[in-house]
């Protein structure tokens, strides 16, 4: 392989050959070029065998490796791997293999990062991309606590936090005060990660419907067209009316399977965004402080936040007509 001290490039090779071709020794042209005799000469040959592609860089690995570890000691680590969650240094002792060895099979079996893994079944992880805007929307469901007025016990501390728990609502249960929970609805669509958000007071049937119907506004101001939606297998998307709503807008609803979030991974993912770039990014004195910044993070999401997934690209430069995109 070449390397940036190498004296001859593909251009220098051919220079080389013409230059032999036209009768001058190869010595001399070695010489002129300033590389050896035998490099001269290997060219030459690899021209004669294969012609202009013989001049282009091999690679460097070696076509047979006598020393590599058998395919059986192969399997067995991977196996441990797998069923186990083993890593280099415990799998080592097991098989009597070193570490480095171990870490090296594992690499080259795409396993040497537990993050890769299915962690039910240690199988390494199936990523899917969509081929188009709107041909797949992930939905789900993410639950916050509310904030009391003035702040929480985590910002003011327990004295002061629990005061303002008191101070904001009169519900009870069991002489405590209730602050209740906020429910953020997302729709995330799967080729172009284009997000939007709510936050709502529950996860009925009605409140997704009525979620659903403006994140379809949204896509549809924004040029995707819908064909699927796929949530988990809450009660609410398990009703009827939210299935007929969705079929009343030509759109096909499909529900994972049981038990595996990871198939509605990319709503699931954005809900962590959320959690660590909007919910918990900073302290907020009340609820409706930290639902107000919500848009203020969407617009970022959406329009100007790099994502590793599209190349440090924002997911509104994968969307067929982005508003003002041809004004």
């Amino acid at each position: 392989m070449s390397h940036r001290n190498a004296r001859l490039t593909v251009h220098g090779r051919r220079l080389l050959i013409q230059r032999v071709c036209s009768g001058r020794p190869v010595a001399h042209v070695a010489a002129e070029m300033g590389i050896s005799r035998a490099t001269a000469h290997k060219w030459v040959r690899r021209w004669q065998a294969e012609g202009d592609p013989g001049l282009f860089d091999r690679s460097s690995r070696p076509r047979t490796t006598p020393h590599r570890t058998a395919p059986g000691t192969e399997a067995a680590v991977c196996g441990l791997r797998q069923a186990r969650k083993l890593g280099p240094a415990r799998i080592g002792p097991i098989l009597g293999l070193p570490a480095s060895t171990v870490h090296r099979i594992l690499t080259r079996h795409g396993l040497n990062r537990l993050a890769w893994l299915d962690r039910p079944t240690g199988e390494p992880v199936r990523r899917y991309e969509r081929s188009r805007p709107g041909e797949l929307v992930h939905v789900d469901i993410k639950k916050l606590g509310n904030i009391p007025d003035g702040g929480g016990w985590r910002t003011v501390g327990r004295t002061t936090g629990n005061q303002n728990r008191q101070n904001t609502t009169d519900l009870r249960k069991s002489c405590k005060p209730v602050i209740g929970y906020s429910y953020i609805h997302s729709a995330v669509d799967d080729h172009s990660r284009l997000a939007y958000s709510e936050v709502l007071a529950d996860e009925r049937q009605h409140t997704a419907i009525g979620f659903w119907q403006r994140a379809h506004a949204f896509f549809t101001g924004h040029g995707v067209t819908v064909e699927r939606v796929l949530t988990d297998n809450g009660s609410c998307y398990k009703s009827k009316l939210f299935t007929q709503a969705l079929t009343a807008d030509g759109i096909t609803h499909k529900r994972i399977r049981p038990y595996r979030p990871q198939t509605n991974g990319k709503v699931e993912r954005f809900n962590r965004t959320l959690q660590e770039e909007w919910a918990y990014l900073r302290p907020y004195t009340s609820n409706d402080e930290r639902t107000a910044a919500l848009a203020d993070f969407l617009h970022s999401y959406n329009h100007h936040r790099c994502h590793t997934a599209l190349d440090g690209k924002p997911p509104i430069s994968r969307v067929n007509n982005p508003a003002g995109q041809y004004i």
